[in-house]
């Protein structure tokens, strides 16, 4: 084996994946196990050691967060000797490549990037088009169904069309794409699509990269999609220097698209490559990772990876059964209460994790129940808030006039005059005149006497000639001002401020802070231009909104979670029908990504796993009974102990936060006793047969005499006691 500086500290698996030869590799690196670091380093090395120029190799990775930290390593392991290197997301990489070889595409170089928002919009306008009612074919659905068309390189004309549905899918696809190109605007979906069709169109583009990235690395491979895994193809054709870290166990996002069989495809398609593994974990303990390898051990499909720590057995997991959602509430917040009181962890070191958004909302008042604080991840994004898209929709329409989305939200925004009708005559004279809407405003705007405008009302010719003569000077500003220049011009000229804060209560002052973050946020960007800046904005995932040195909890989806790493993990809601989610149940594919979505939460845990199922769960005003997770069932006994010192309540809950205002509940005392007979709203007359106190609820074991044995929450169950 090749001895490099770069190798020291490294295990032996590390290394051999460091130093793999030329030629297609694969490292399967399970979790923990320094997959970062052997992929940063492995750049390194094939500059250091092997001497390319930084400017033939492409690295590329999933999440912003991912590839600074990548970008930093180098940096540090090279001194700044990295110039040139190509190192980013797939979506920022392609997006550059789509702006250098604009000519051959079907839109310009200035293209602008829709996010989540602006797509949704886009397809409810498509569906208005098409006069196709929203209530039979919803806007969220249908635009999953054009992404994943996108994902396997499907444009409308590719797509089946057998049912009533597809055929609808199809227009609206084609409308929506119409739209885009309309607005010169991208999708997500499309800076993927469009860079792998260039490249398999256009055979001198395709060599001009695949001569020029002698390299090409890749983080999360088994995320990658079909469009992904082709252009990752086509860069590599030359050299076939394609060095591919991932894990097939940590592949949770096929709803997105991703496919972890593309690790099988990489296998087949070059039959000569080196299979490395990574199995030495560096973050948890062994119980935890023999408990995640039971979970993960039933899937099939896979290579199997005998995960081993030098960290110690650690403790047990804890499995702990709480009576419903809102007991399992109250026993994290006091786990955590208690933990951190007797100084046996920070508030930071712990995070708690479920399957659904949905979820977070008990989870939540159970923290301000308490009066402690909290860090929510995953909820309305900084940027999907009504002021910053406002703000952004002026600064993208500024760039690109052609933005009907982002003219459509900021022609009347502040109010000025400029209603339904005004803008529907705008369209239909901007049609006319073959021009797009922004355009003509920006005409109307430096000539409003023009003879072509004189069918317009004389009242709406004004209002839109003066917001055209604002947007025609920020068009101009826009191609040599910086983004806090041309933001702090757009405030002003429609005195945002004045409009946000119009109620002057406190919402609409949090507002305005709000504005003023993203002011910031320019700021801190001055060296950037206008579209690398809203490049940067559009491309931000949830998890990059994590903060890992917030001294909080964390609250997060388990699709979150992958990535990060926590002292203490609670996965709350084991139970089946949630995870394993219900809609998986006929599906083993769907199955078998559930079970994975349990490994990855259980591996993010450094120190502590604590399991939650519940007993009953509340649906539509009943408590019903619910099955423990059929995951659970796959834990050996010996890893497992049931309920723990750390979640017994002491008698005054401890304040960890130490703020004004928190206080103890009293003690549920019995209400129901042995031998009572009760009456039941539904299930009719019976008999008490026991009864006690669990998670702050008493629960009531009663026959009844018309549908036998039922366990009830006495809150819920509105029982009514009779005399004998």
């Amino acid at each position: 084996m090749p001895s490099s500086p770069l190798a020291a500290g490294l295990n032996p698996q590390q290394q051999q994946a460091l130093t793999a030869g030329l030629g297609p590799v694969l490292v399967l690196a399970g979790p923990g196990s320094g997959k970062t670091r052997v992929l940063t380093q492995r750049v390194a090395y094939v500059i250091q050691e092997l001497g390319v120029d930084p400017y033939n190799i492409l690295a590329v990775t999933f999440t912003n967060k991912a590839s600074k930290e990548m970008a930093a390593r180098v940096d540090k392991l090279l001194g700044g000797r990295q110039r040139g290197l190509t190192l980013g997301t797939f979506h920022a990489t392609c997006a550059r490549l789509l702006r250098i070889e604009a000519e051959f595409l079907p839109f310009n170089q200035n293209f602008i990037i829709f996010d989540a928002d602006d797509q949704y919009a886009l397809v409810k306008t498509a569906l208005k088009d098409l006069n196709i009612d929203e209530k039979y074919h919803r806007p969220r659905s249908v635009h999953a169904a054009i992404s994943n068309a996108k994902n396997e390189l499907q444009f409308p004309e590719d797509l089946a069309k057998n049912s009533y549905r597809e055929k609808v899918v199809a227009q609206v696809y084609q409308r929506y794409q119409q739209l885009l190109l309309a607005s010169n605007a991208l999708d997500f979906d499309d800076l993927l699509l469009w860079t792998a069709l260039l490249l398999e169109d256009r055979t001198d583009v395709r060599e001009k990269y695949a001569r020029r990235f002698e390299h090409v690395l890749v983080d999360e491979f088994q995320d990658t999609n079909q469009a992904q895994y082709a252009l990752l193809k086509h860069l590599a054709s030359f050299h076939r220097n394609i060095y591919v870290v991932g894990d097939t166990d940590q592949s949770i996002y096929r709803w997105r698209g991703a496919d972890y069989r593309n690790v099988e495809r990489f296998q087949k398609d070059y039959p000569d490559t080196q299979v490395i593994l990574l199995e030495q974990n560096y973050r948890s303990t062994q119980r935890i990772l023999d408990a995640a390898m039971a979970v993960i051990d039933r899937n099939p499909h896979r290579t199997h990876k005998e995960l081993f720590t030098e960290r110690g057995p650690g403790p047990k997991i804890v499995l702990h059964e709480a009576l419903n959602e809102e007991g399992a509430g109250r026993f994290i917040v006091d786990t955590i209460a208690t933990t951190v009181a007797e100084s046996r962890a920070k508030p930071g070191d712990f995070a708690i994790m479920y399957r659904t958004n949905a979820q977070s909302r008990l989870l939540e008042e159970a923290f301000l129940y308490a009066n402690l604080p909290y860090k929510l991840v995953g909820a309305q994004r900084f940027y999907g808030r009504r002021e910053v898209k406002d703000a952004l929709a002026y600064l993208r329409l500024a760039y690109n006039p052609g933005d009907e989305v982002s003219l459509n939200r900021t022609i009347n925004t502040p109010t000025r005059r400029i209603g339904v009708k005004a803008q529907a005559r705008l369209r239909t004279l901007a049609k006319n005149l073959e021009l797009s809407p922004g355009g003509l405003l920006i005409e109307l705007g430096r000539a409003p006497q023009d003879a072509r405008f004189e069918s317009l009302p004389t009242l709406t010719l004004q209002a839109l000639a003066d917001f055209g003569a604002n947007l025609a000077q920020w068009n101009t500003l826009a191609l040599s001002a910086d983004p806090l220049t041309l933001l702090d011009r757009v405030l002003a000229d429609v005195d945002y401020q004045s409009y946000i804060q119009a109620d002057g209560d406190d919402d609409s002052l949090d507002r305005w802070e709000n504005v003023l973050e993203l002011r910031r946020l320019a700021a801190d960007n001055k060296d950037k231009t206008l579209v690398e800046f809203l490049e940067s904005i559009a491309l931000v995932s949830d998890q990059d909104q994590v903060d890992e040195n917030a001294e909080v909890p964390t609250m997060m989806t388990l699709h979150t979670a992958k990535g990060l790493e926590f002292p203490v993990v609670f996965i709350a809601g084991l139970d089946d029908g949630t995870l394993p989610h219900s809609r998986s149940m006929d599906d083993p594919e769907e199955m078998a990504e559930e079970r994975r979505l349990l490994y990855v939460g259980m591996t993010r845990a450094k120190d502590q796993l604590i399991l939650i199922h519940d007993q009953f769960r509340n649906s539509y005003g009943y408590s019903e009974p619910v099955d423990p997770s059929r995951f659970l069932e796959d834990l050996p006994d010996e890893l497992i102990e049931g309920g723990s010192r750390l979640g017994q309540r002491s008698p005054a809950r401890p304040d960890l936060w130490e703020q004004p205002g928190h206080s103890v509940p009293a003690p549920i005392e019995q209400q129901y006793s042995p031998g009572m007979n009760v009456r039941h709203a539904t299930w009719g007359e019976g008999m008490v047969l026991s009864s006690r106190i669990q998670d702050d609820d008493e629960v009531v074991d009663i026959f009844f005499q018309e549908v036998g044995l039922k366990k009830v929450v006495a809150a819920f169950a509105k029982l009514e006691v009779i005399e004998s």
